[in-house]
């Protein structure tokens, strides 16, 4: 049976983020249907037969992987992607998401930043670090100082994507970079905590009562 464009964007994604629960691909590829998880159902089971994907029953709901990925269906990797896709879905959310990249690759491995994700929301660059793991401050800033190695290739187009650590941990970083490092528990919270204050007006009542309100 030939692919449906829904089956060829499916196995994008899969491409993509490497892993994808059912749940996940139900919401980002079958939401404007009317019961979206038994769809993906349907159509992720005859992909699997037709041998386009493959699948791994460790997790509830179950994860799915792109044809050509070399994952172990056990790997403690996979819970890192599932994050990382998450993070797509929260930013899918907030809306103005124009590049999202899982990954990418800037230079051989170990000699500069290996970032999680390069994203551009709202027109800025971001590298997100998404932190699952505890890091002792010694490697957090041994991870920072590949940032700063990239930094100085010159091969990033100024300015310099900003760093964004997202994880529950909140880690002592008082280095000096030649880009802004941020943290947060998620990219809403990132967000939030960027707006300005309520502004407030007063207001003046009868009897020299006055109140400051939103």
């Amino acid at each position: 049976m030939p692919l449906t464009n829904r089956d060829k964007a499916i196995i994008k994604d899969l491409n993509k983020f490497r892993v994808m629960d059912r749940d996940s691909i139900a919401e980002l590829h079958f939401a404007n249907l009317k019961k979206p998880w038994k769809s993906a159902n349907n159509v992720l089971l005859r992909l699997l037969r037709e041998g386009k994907i493959q699948v791994s029953k460790s997790f509830a709901p179950y994860v799915y992987f792109g044809p050509e990925t070399n994952i172990k269906k056990d790997s403690a990797k996979i819970r890192h992607f599932l994050a990382i896709l998450n993070v797509y879905k929260e930013l899918k959310n907030l809306g103005n998401l124009e590049t999202f990249l899982v990954e990418p690759k800037y230079g051989k491995k170990g000699e500069c930043a290996e970032p999680d994700i390069f994203c551009q929301y709202r027109k800025t660059n971001f590298f997100v670090e998404v932190q699952r793991t505890l890091y002792s401050e010694k490697q957090m800033n041994e991870k920072l100082d590949r940032y700063i190695d990239l930094y100085n290739t010159g091969n990033m187009a100024a300015p310099f994507p900003h760093v964004l650590i997202l994880s529950d941990q909140r880690y002592a970083i008082d280095g000096d970079y030649p880009f802004k490092v941020f943290q947060a528990e998620s990219f809403t919270q990132f967000e939030q905590s960027l707006k300005p204050e309520k502004e407030f007006r007063e207001i003046k009542f009868s009897g020299g009562i006055k109140a400051k309100i939103g």
